[in-house]
């Protein structure tokens, strides 16, 4: 007997699955991409599988799809691909459906999705579509750039820069640890924050719409994939010293009246570097260039796939 979710599922005309055949996972593993096309066979009548050529692809291949037809673009990937393909999917009607395949895969393990792509290829049939909405990144005059998960500015920025792509495959999650462990001791860029109107200044800035931060820490717990709003954390202080305090008060879930922390909600923000030093931004763990920059919320809403167990627990 069908689920009223399969049923759901079931009635898109033409999907689309994008892969990046040179990431680690589904390079080392070849029958990873047949055995996920397989399980998800039966979420569409018909179905393309579309490879990645190079970064920033999966955005156009996403926007060809969905104009030729498609109405459900699957992505076996990591966050960074997914965010691509976001890109190319705003302002249609496509729904979105996420296999992950990457280093953290923050929104697989916020959603509950995991980080096993065959068995998220199983469930996929019975999950449903939510709107959820997008936070953006702007700058200049520049058109705004889309995110899921969150946007950084200030140190996990310069961390996710000085990740070189050769020790992101071998290490995976650890490359970071260790560029991070090579920050202690250095002095941090801070600042201006202008966060709704209230003045701040940060040397670390996270706006947040899933709590996880990495797919294994949760910096933002007060933050909602569902919410219409920002969980926003700021981190005060020049000395990556007081990093490890900071980290510290993430593991005993204590940020929140930690001083030099500020844990707010939020819907607008404006990040100004001070005294001309260069302020590193990121999105959705990829790096995304220097502020000064605009971050937001609502502009552009996403339907998103999602477990039912998710869907009941956000309420």
């Amino acid at each position: 007997m069908l689920t009223w979710g399969f049923a759901r599922i079931a009635q898109y005309r033409k999907a689309c699955l994008i892969h990046n055949p040179y990431a680690g996972r589904i390079r080392n593993q070849p029958h990873l991409l047949a055995a996920a096309q397989k399980l998800i066979e039966p979420a569409a009548a018909g179905w393309e599988i579309l490879a990645t050529t190079g970064p920033g692809s999966a955005g156009s291949l996403a926007a060809s799809a969905v104009s030729g037809g498609t109405d459900l673009v699957v992505v076996l990937g990591g966050d960074g691909t997914i965010n691509e393909a976001v890109q190319g999917l705003v302002g249609t009607e496509a729904t979105l459906a996420i296999l992950p395949c990457g280093t953290a895969n923050v929104l697989a393990m916020e959603t509950g999705i995991g980080g096993r792509p065959l068995r998220a290829a199983r469930e996929l049939p019975a999950w449903r579509p939510a709107e959820v909405a997008l936070g953006s990144l702007s700058a200049g005059d520049e058109p705004p750039r889309w995110f899921v998960a969150m946007a950084g500015v200030g140190l996990d920025a310069r961390i996710v820069r000085q990740v070189k792509p050769g020790v992101k495959r071998r290490l995976g999650k650890l490359s970071y640890w260790v560029a991070g462990f090579g920050t202690v001791g250095q002095r941090l860029p801070e600042f201006a924050v202008r966060l709704d109107g209230r003045e701040y200044r940060a040397s670390y800035a996270l706006f947040s719409r899933v709590k996880n931060y990495g797919g294994d820490l949760e910096i933002a717990r007060h933050a909602g994939l569902l919410r219409d709003d920002l969980g926003v954390v700021l981190f005060e202080g020049e000395s990556t010293f007081r990093y490890l305090k900071y980290f510290a008060g993430v593991l005993i879930n204590r940020l929140a009246g930690m001083g030099g922390v500020h844990v707010l909600h939020g819907r607008e923000a404006e990040l100004v570097p001070l005294n001309g030093r260069p302020v590193d931004v990121q999105l959705d763990g990829e790096y995304a260039g220097l502020a000064p920059v605009r971050v937001g919320v609502g502009g552009a809403k996403l339907r998103l796939l999602l477990p039912e167990r998710f869907l009941a627990a956000a309420g």
